[in-house]
C-alpha cells in the first residue's frame, strides 16, 4: 500500500474503521478514487487529488453540502475534507451510493423501466438546478461561447481531423448564438450521464462524480445526454427530458434551441478532447458526431428524431 494511502487510513477520522479498500478505475478523472468498507459495514468513497487542487476541492465539498441541504437530492454525501502537507495531497471522503452504473443496468431493464429511471433522473437534475450561482460568477455567454467554444473551434481547425458538414454546423451556431445570452446561471453537474448515475433495484439511486461541476445555463447539463446517454438508452433519455419538464408542463422551443447549440458546440470540443486524451477512439467519436448530426438533420430540425412522448 502507498505510504500516503496508509497515512490517510490511519489519520482521517472517517476512515479509521477501514477493513477493505480497493481502487475505482472507471472514468477519466485525475482524482485517485477508492471504494472503502468499514468494520461496521458502512461504505465510503475516498477521492485523492494533488495539493494544487485544494481550492477546487473545497468548492466541490461546499457544493455537495448545498446539494444535501436540498431536500430530496440523491447524491454522494460529503463526509470529510482534508489537506495532507506531508504528501502534498488533499482528500475527500463521501458516502458510497450503492448499486450499479446506469450505463450497465439499463441494458437489462424493460423500456418502461428505463423510461421511469430517466424520468426520476430528470426530476433530480431539476432539483439540483434550483441552486443559484454565486454572485461573483462571470457571464455565461462569454465563458461558454465567446471564450471556451472559440478556443475549441480554433483547436479543431488545427487538429487534422474533420467533422462532416462542419461549416454548416458552425453557421447554425453563429446564427443562433444570441439565444445563449442573458441566461440565469445555476449549479451544473456538468457530467450528467448514465455513467455517473447509479441504479439499484430498478430505481434511480443517485448521482456521483461532481468534480466537474460548474455554474451556467441549466440546459447545458443535457449535453452528455445527447452524446452518451441516448446511445445507451433512448427510453431513459426521453424520460430524463420529460421528468425535467414535469412541473413546467411543456418543453419550450428555446430549450430545444439551446439543447442543439450545446450539442453542436460539444461536437468540436469532444473531438479535440478525444484526440488529446484517447486518440485511439478518434474515429469512433467522429462517427458518433455524424450520427448525432443526422438525428437533427444537421440542425435543420431542433428536436432530435429519437424524442417522442411516452
Amino acid at each position: 500500500m502507498e505510504s500516503w494511502l496508509d497515512h490517510l487510513i490511519r489519520t482521517a477520522s472517517s476512515l479509521q474503521k477501514t477493513i477493505h479498500i480497493e481502487p475505482i478505475l472507471k472514468g477519466f478523472s485525475t482524482d485517485r478514487k477508492f471504494h472503502v468498507i468499514l468494520s461496521d459495514g458502512e461504505q465510503r468513497v475516498l477521492r485523492v487529488a494533488d495539493r494544487e487542487q485544494w481550492e477546487q476541492k473545497k468548492a466541490e465539498f461546499q457544493v455537495l453540502q448545498s446539494l444535501q441541504a436540498r431536500k430530496g437530492v440523491k447524491a454522494s454525501r460529503p463526509i470529510e475534507l482534508g489537506l495532507v502537507d506531508e504528501f502534498d495531497i488533499c482528500f475527500m471522503v463521501l458516502s458510497y451510493v450503492a448499486g450499479e452504473d446506469a450505463k450497465d443496468a439499463l441494458r437489462n431493464l424493460t423500456a418502461e423501466e428505463q423510461y421511469l429511471i430517466g424520468k426520476e433522473a430528470g426530476r433530480q437534475l431539476a432539483l439540483m438546478h434550483t441552486i443559484a450561482a454565486p454572485s461573483e460568477v462571470t457571464d455565461w455567454y462569454q465563458r461558454c461561447y465567446e471564450q471556451k467554444h472559440s478556443r475549441y473551434v480554433e483547436a479543431y481547425r488545427a487538429c487534422g481531423h474533420s467533422i462532416a458538414n462542419a461549416d454548416r454546423i458552425l453557421a447554425f451556431m453563429d446564427e443562433h448564438a444570441a439565444a445563449l445570452q442573458d441566461t440565469t446561471s445555476v449549479f451544473l453537474h456538468d457530467d450528467f450521464h448514465v455513467g455517473n448515475l447509479i441504479v439499484a433495484g430498478k430505481h434511480y439511486a443517485g448521482a456521483i462524480d461532481f468534480n466537474r461541476f460548474d455554474w451556467g445555463d441549466p440546459v447545458h447539463d443535457f449535453t452528455k445526454l445527447a452524446f452518451f446517454s441516448q446511445e445507451i438508452s433512448t427510453p431513459y433519455s426521453i424520460g430524463q427530458i420529460d421528468g425535467y419538464h414535469e412541473r413546467k408542463g411543456s418543453i419550450s422551443e428555446i430549450f430545444w434551441l439551446r439543447y442543439c447549440l450545446y450539442t453542436a458546440m460539444a461536437m468540436f470540443s469532444s473531438l479535440v478532447w478525444t484526440i488529446r486524451v484517447i486518440p485511439q477512439q478518434t474515429r469512433e467519436m467522429q462517427e458518433r458526431i455524424k450520427h448525432i448530426s443526422l438525428q437533427h438533420d444537421f440542425f435543420e430540425q431542433l428536436v432530435p428524431d429519437w424524442y417522442k412522448r411516452m
